[in-house]
């Protein structure tokens, strides 16, 4: 009898045992489950929130170029008319003689109705060379005011698409800091999650270690709020 009372005993402890190694086991296995759960989810999240933001970024300099490509096209325009009306009212419109070439053209006139036909041509030929020296002078003047009328004009074209260059850049950064903002917000969602599961994991671990038959061995970790159902600013 004290025989079968031993052997009976032992059977016990070597259940006792198995069933003890059988829930450490299995308390292992859902644990390590539930960790892979967690980074399972984290990956998704960070997956969901790098094509939203990659998304909203191509859709900022997509936005971007068709702005500065309007502007290219409207100043182009403008530039052209504005050359245009330039070379048509710019003064002075045309050559101003002086009064040496004016009394030349005179006395070629005069020697031309006086049948002085060789003095005139002489005259004709001094006057001529005149006018052209005058031609080249006003032309050349006109061509300079011109020129700096229009890089006047370039000039405050060059400000303006500087402006809306600074305007893009300023919202690139802003998109690119709420973006970081946002992902700092998501891993450390991710951070407090993860630290709660394995805090809890713990605490299961001790009780089944004190109480290996009774303690419950299940773990409860609620899923973060996902960073796409979030309203956040474009960069």
């Amino acid at each position: 009898k004290y025989e079968e009372a031993e052997l009976a005993s032992t059977r016990l402890e070597q259940l006792r045992q198995h069933e003890e190694n059988r829930r450490r086991d299995e308390l292992r296995s859902q644990q390590l489950q539930e960790r892979m759960r967690v980074e399972e989810l984290h990956f998704s999240e960070l997956q969901q929130f790098n094509e939203m933001w990659d998304f909203k970024a191509a859709e900022f300099e997509k936005h971007a170029a068709a702005l500065q490509n309007t502007l290219a096209d409207r100043h182009k325009q403008e530039h052209l008319a504005q050359l245009e009306k330039m070379r048509r009212e710019t003064e002075p419109r045309t050559p101003r003689w002086s009064k040496d070439l004016l009394n030349l053209r005179k006395i070629q006139e005069t020697l031309a109705k006086m049948k002085k036909y060789a003095e005139a041509e002489k005259t004709k030929v001094q006057a001529d060379k005149v006018e052209a020296q005058e031609h080249a002078m006003w032309k050349a003047k006109r061509e300079a005011r011109i020129e700096a009328l229009d890089e006047q004009f370039l000039h405050k074209q060059q400000l303006e698409m500087g402006g809306l260059m600074k305007r893009i850049q300023s919202g690139r950064e802003e998109q690119k800091y709420a973006r970081t903002s946002e992902l700092d917000r998501v891993l450390q969602r991710y951070h407090n999650m993860k630290t709660q599961m394995e805090c809890q994991q713990r605490i299961i671990q001790q009780r089944v270690e004190k109480y290996p038959i009774t303690a419950p061995s299940a773990t409860s970790v609620s899923r973060p709020p996902s960073s796409g159902g979030r309203a956040v600013a474009a960069r």
